[in-house]
């Protein structure tokens, strides 16, 4: 009787507010057929699939991939590369956007933060394949506009081999990341900052707190709990390394800290066929990051009572 009456509250609601669901039925649909249904290609990871059998009609052949993976001899070194990226990019990339974000909302020159904030948020819009050319042409062995600045200071002999170096590559992709992404990370932190109640910085200024510790005692606990949901989720995507940008930075002399898990299952899939092998990889990949946003959310939800659940 109960779920009953659920049931016609329910289609009551419905009723009263049909045009509102008629607006959301789109976003339902294309929810369902780009996010739910090609979780069936899942099943690919465990069979032996033919495109003319279908996913269906493959033979099964359980943990058979997942177990080449983890037996594969450079397995360690794609996964050290994609983690060593990853971390670097986190430890790296996410505190300066908080630290950008609280020194335009300190600073009291309106026409520069705006100036800042422009210069900051562009390169956002610029594509990775144009943010590859470029580093490609500023650091070029012969040409490159950084080897005329050493050269002419007499720095440097001869060629400037930075894109050759395997030990230069972790630092080239992610410090080039921070720049094109700090501006646009920035933006989160400042609608947290405004709406900090302004009647709390006016009674800290009469106690006499300077600027530096009204950042530290008002604007940093008001953003604490954004920095730490960013934070989480930021962590589940630890073995999501970008692979276009790699991809594109790639080449014979750095493969041997280049070549990451993404950019690997890319070579066995699309170029030598190897689709259940590929889909085998992605999914574990895909449980790491599930199992690390569950461990941090966990951890985050004991330590500071700010989770996402």
């Amino acid at each position: 009787m109960q779920i009953a009456n659920r049931k016609s509250r329910l289609l009551r609601r419905i009723g009263r507010h049909y045009e509102l669901y008629l607006f959301l039925l789109p976003a339902v649909i294309y929810l369902i057929l780009m996010c739910y249904v090609p979780m069936a290609g899942v099943l690919i990871a465990f069979k032996n699939y033919k495109p003319r059998a279908g996913i269906f009609g493959s033979e099964w052949v359980g943990m058979k991939h997942f177990i080449r993976l983890f037996n594969m001899a450079n397995f360690g070194r794609y996964m050290k590369n994609t983690v060593t990226l990853s971390l670097y990019s986190l430890l790296a990339g996410f505190p300066l956007p908080v630290l950008l974000a609280l020194a335009i909302n300190t600073s009291p020159y309106r026409r520069l933060n705006k100036v800042v904030q422009l210069i900051t948020y562009a390169p956002h819009f610029i594509s990775v394949v144009v943010i590859v050319s470029m580093v490609n042409v500023f650091f070029s062995p012969t040409t490159g506009v950084i080897f005329g600045i050493l050269n002419r200071l007499n720095l440097i002999e001869g060629s400037l081999d930075i894109l050759l170096k395997p030990q230069s590559f972790p630092h080239l992709y992610v410090w080039t990341g921070v720049w094109q992404e700090i501006g646009w990370g920035s933006i989160i932190y400042l609608g947290a900052l405004s709406g900090v109640d302004s009647d709390l910085h006016e009674a800290a200024l009469i106690d006499g707190a300077n600027r530096w510790q009204r950042v530290l005692h008002i604007d940093i606990p008001a953003i604490v709990p954004t920095i730490i949901i960013m934070f989480i989720l930021r962590s589940g995507s630890i073995m999501n390394v970008g692979f276009e940008k790699v991809f594109l930075m790639q080449n014979s002399a750095n493969i041997s800290t280049s070549e990451v898990l993404s950019t690997y299952t890319y070579s066995a899939g699309i170029k030598d066929g190897q689709y259940s092998f590929a889909a085998a990889m992605g999914l574990f990949n895909s449980l790491v990051n599930f199992c690390i946003v569950m461990l941090v959310n966990y951890i985050s939800g004991r330590v500071s009572e700010t989770s996402l659940w």
